[in-house]
């Protein structure tokens, strides 16, 4: 397997950075694009044991870290849902100019609902694969029940997942409706 560490704009401007991984000895016969979880980033465990596998199978696979996440650019609190379909949008347009466009798209939980809204709008995806995605975006709130009322009223709120503490902005519940 080959590994390169990729930078490209999100609609902003800023830096988002990726992992490509190309197959080792030959070249990749399609490409993909992977969408980790809400708060989760491009190194999650599942997400690269994945991107392998489907390089070891001879794809192309970018993962990377949605605005404000990992390694990329941008404030989490100033994201939304609507920004990662963007960011994924912008992503299959860095593969399409270097590369291969992609006709993959992998989407883990909130990143798989990402996949789907932004499946429409890149027209050489031919394939959609999800993992514990929800239906509906709206889901995510669930993970947020114990300070929504925080964050209606006063704009934003910390929330702890996973461990970690991240600010939630009213405009990202509004942007989920």
């Amino acid at each position: 397997m080959n590994l390169q560490k990729v930078t490209f704009k999100n609609k902003e401007g800023q830096d988002l950075v990726g992992r490509l991984e190309l197959p080792a000895n030959r070249h990749a016969h399609n490409f993909a694009i992977f969408a980790h979880c809400f708060t989760c980033t491009k190194n999650l465990s599942a997400v690269r044991n994945i991107s392998k596998a489907l390089t070891s199978n001879g794809f192309g696979v970018l993962r990377f870290d949605f605005t404000g996440l990992g390694e990329s650019e941008g404030d989490f609190e100033n994201t939304n849902f609507s920004g990662n379909v963007e960011d994924l949008i912008v992503s299959a347009n860095y593969l399409k100019e270097n590369y291969s466009a992609p006709t993959l798209l992998v989407g883990h939980s909130l990143g798989g609902a990402a996949t789907i809204f932004a499946a429409a709008q890149i027209p050489s995806i031919k394939a959609l694969a999800t993992i514990a995605a929800p239906a509906d975006p709206e889901h995510v709130k669930k993970h947020l029940k114990s300070q929504l009322g925080e964050i209606q009223a006063s704009g934003k709120a910390v929330v702890n997942l996973s461990g970690r503490d991240f600010t939630i902005k009213k405009q990202f519940l509004d942007d989920l409706s």
